[in-house]
């Protein structure tokens, strides 16, 4: 059996999240689970998962679930820079449906952890920092615990009890299950109930070990998902652009017409989760906020960028009167404004969000374009892990009304 080499990868921003992780709920209920170190597995509690409306727009929930160890370091990279092409692709769809992303990044008995879990959430800075933490390492016997991490996938992600969610698992690795662990559960058995629950569990294989391809290709097949073979790298589309750089400026002027209010403590909590976030921003490519900056100014994507208690919109769209705010809630720039200055300050920035929202989205047709005609003079975009995801996406959510016509992958 071929074994797998750990090696050494980058610290990217090791720890910039944990206060961030304090101001978030959703996030920290599963980041602050100690990682699993045994397979003490615990059945999920249905009646802890909230119920998503799905009734104003669809919903797509997507968990990936990564391979961690040594030799995945090409594709854990290629997660971090297209983690916002992905959200964009599957946010082509109409109507135009909410995304929510999780993550389960595993490895193996005797490592560092064996999976860490980042539960569904439509905030995708906040995915994006906890993705940019993750780093390849451990590993080194051959098989890993792939049965733990779809088992966590399926039992300790919260995921909506809405049937007409589109509901997917990635699992992305390139060595197969151990099947010889003691209190493990098989990953047929978990197969089984996710497919009962109608989640799709598609598998991509990063390499070309063939007792990893057999075993991927059954995983697709008892998950009613696809199998996709790809290079160790990933195979993903990576070009840079002569637009990248404006956007990637363009993208953090959007994030400053954010002004959030709150009690004391909120803001405290709120501020610390921003500047984590602005961190990992300022640790990825210009190609990476340029593709954040197109995600994020999308019908879809408005979510992830605004979140909760942000005043400007919130008051623009006649959901709070700016009136019934305690004045020490109000956010740091309108302490100390009478209230038609804070008026003022917020129509300023609404209007300064919807001027940088059409720069963007002008800016982001055109990179488009470059892009696409990049892809067709290679030709060999189909092999990518960019399309991939995309056919997956667009054959499997057509089961739940979501219509990908005349669009592609995102790139």
């Amino acid at each position: 059996m071929q074994r797998k080499t750990a090696v050494p990868f980058t610290a990217a921003l090791f720890g910039v999240t944990l206060l961030a992780i304090l101001g978030y709920p959703s996030i920290r209920t599963a980041f602050s689970a100690p990682a699993t170190s045994s397979p003490n597995l615990q059945p999920a509690n249905p009646t802890s998962t909230a119920l998503v409306d799905t009734r104003q727009h669809p919903v797509i929930e997507a968990v990936f679930v990564l391979d961690t160890t040594g030799s995945m370091g090409g594709l854990i990279q290629a997660a971090k820079d297209k983690i916002w092409s992905i959200a964009s692709t599957m946010a082509a769809a109409e109507p135009a449906p909410e995304i929510r992303i999780g993550l389960v990044a595993y490895r193996d008995r005797g490592d560092d952890y064996v999976t860490r879990v980042v539960t569904l959430s439509p905030d995708l800075d906040a995915i994006h920092a906890e993705l940019m933490q993750f780093q390849a390492n451990g590993g080194g016997d051959g098989p890993e615990s792939v049965n733990q991490a779809l088992h966590d996938a399926l039992h300790s992600i919260q995921w909506s009890q809405d049937g007409s969610a589109y509901q997917v698992i990635f699992l992305v690795g390139d060595a197969p299950a151990h099947m010889d662990y003691d209190n493990d559960i098989p990953y047929p058995q978990t197969l089984t109930l996710a497919k009962k629950r109608g989640i799709h569990v598609n598998a991509i294989q990063c390499g070309s070990q063939q007792n990893t391809t057999s075993q991927w290709q059954r995983i697709a097949q008892l998950g009613g998902g696809g199998y996709f073979q790809v290079e160790q790298n990933g195979s993903a589309v990576a070009v840079a652009t002569p637009y990248d750089g404006e956007l990637a400026k363009l993208s953090a002027k959007l994030d400053d017409t954010r002004l959030y209010y709150g009690k004391t403590q909120e803001r405290a909590a709120k501020r610390d989760k921003l500047a984590a976030e602005k961190r990992a921003k300022v640790a990825s490519s210009p190609a990476a906020m340029a593709r954040r900056a197109d995600f994020v100014t999308s019908k879809s994507g408005k979510a992830s960028l605004i979140g909760e208690h942000e005043l400007v919109d919130e008051v623009a769209s006649g959901r709070l009167e700016l009136e019934t705010l305690p004045a020490e809630e109000l956010p740091a720039p309108l302490a100390g404004l009478d209230k038609t200055e804070q008026r003022a300050l917020i129509e300023k920035k609404a209007q300064e969000r919807e001027e940088l929202s059409a720069q963007i989205q002008a800016l982001s047709r055109q990179r488009t374009e470059y892009l696409e005609s990049k892809v067709a003079e290679n030709g060999d975009a189909e092999d990518s892990l960019d399309h991939k995801i995309f056919t997956a996406v667009r054959e499997q959510a057509a089961g739940k009304g979501l219509k990908y016509e005349g669009s592609g992958p995102a790139y």
